[in-house]
């Protein structure tokens, strides 16, 4: 009899992207919902997670469906897809997330959260456009963990996991995980779960079930591919960016940006309802 459900919302992180299986994607919230209970068939898991998502259609569209679910632990990664768009506004995104964290937590849901990586590190891009994305995924992540430490979420600190650095962790377009990479995440989260007493079955395992993509499947891939996903990814984004770069290079301006973004993510946070009970420790990019 299944007896716990776990529901995943997010973006192409959490749908699974670079975790092939039969007929789509498999992925770190699968690998790690099997794994919770002692009896891999006790679980019922719903992927609501979509490729492009951002944290509006997390609360507008994939939220409603989990709640009508009523998931014991729900999993909610998203905002990288927010940092990528000229309509990037850590104001809206503070509110989105609370929202959605708020309503899981009112269910009684076990929430599960994590910080990002620097999109631009990733990607490899020059520094002036890197640091642009890099700040605004700053602001994301001080979001989250605020909002993790309101609602009692299980994080993980996915930004500065050791793991992150190693090529074959990650699939050939260098910004989802390949499976060795969803295997890490997802026992990173079952040793969170573990200590909390919410996951008794065993670890998922560190071996990969395929073939992990090759140093030359990765260039070749950054070459033919890479750099037209980032121009169909960022065709909103592109202009801002450039202008965001420009504004890097002048002297001591990159400080300045720094400062202004720290001070406007502690504003979106001291703007939400109940901010009293958050911690806000907002450090510069």
């Amino acid at each position: 009899m299944t007896s716990l459900r776990v529901s995943a919302l997010g973006d192409s992180l959490t749908e699974g992207l670079g975790d092939p299986a039969a007929g789509g994607w498999r992925g770190w919230a699968a690998l790690l919902a099997a794994s919770l209970p002692a009896d891999p068939g006790g679980v019922a898991f719903a992927n609501h997670a979509t490729s492009g998502a951002r944290t509006a259609d997390v609360l507008l569209s994939q939220l409603p469906q989990a709640r009508q679910r009523r998931p014991h632990v729900a999993a909610v990664i998203v905002g990288g897809n927010d940092t990528l768009r000229a309509s990037y506004d850590i104001h809206a995104v503070a509110r989105h997330l609370d929202t959605t964290l708020g309503s899981l937590a009112e269910d009684g849901t076990v929430l599960l959260t994590a910080c990002l990586p620097d999109p631009g590190r990733m990607l490899g891009l020059p520094d002036a456009l890197a640091r642009p994305l890099g700040r605004r995924m700053c602001s994301v992540n001080t979001v989250v963990h605020a909002l993790s430490e309101r609602y009692d979420a299980v994080h993980v600190h996915a930004a500065e996991e050791p793991w992150l650095f190693e090529p074959a962790m990650w699939s050939v377009d260098r910004l989802h995980p390949s499976e060795r990479g969803h295997r890490a995440l997802a026992r990173a989260f079952h040793s969170e779960l573990a200590a909390r007493g919410i996951a008794v079955g065993e670890a998922p395992d560190e071996r990969t079930d395929g073939v992990a993509p090759s140093r030359s499947a990765q260039v070749w891939w950054m070459a033919t591919k890479g750099t037209r996903w980032v121009f169909d990814r960022c065709t909103d984004l592109l202009p801002d960016l450039i202008r965001l770069a420009a504004a890097e290079r002048r002297e001591n301006r990159a400080e300045q940006l720094d400062r202004e973004a720290a001070e406007q993510t502690a504003a979106a946070l001291g703007a939400l309802p109940g901010r009293r009970d958050l911690t806000v420790e907002v450090s510069p990019a």
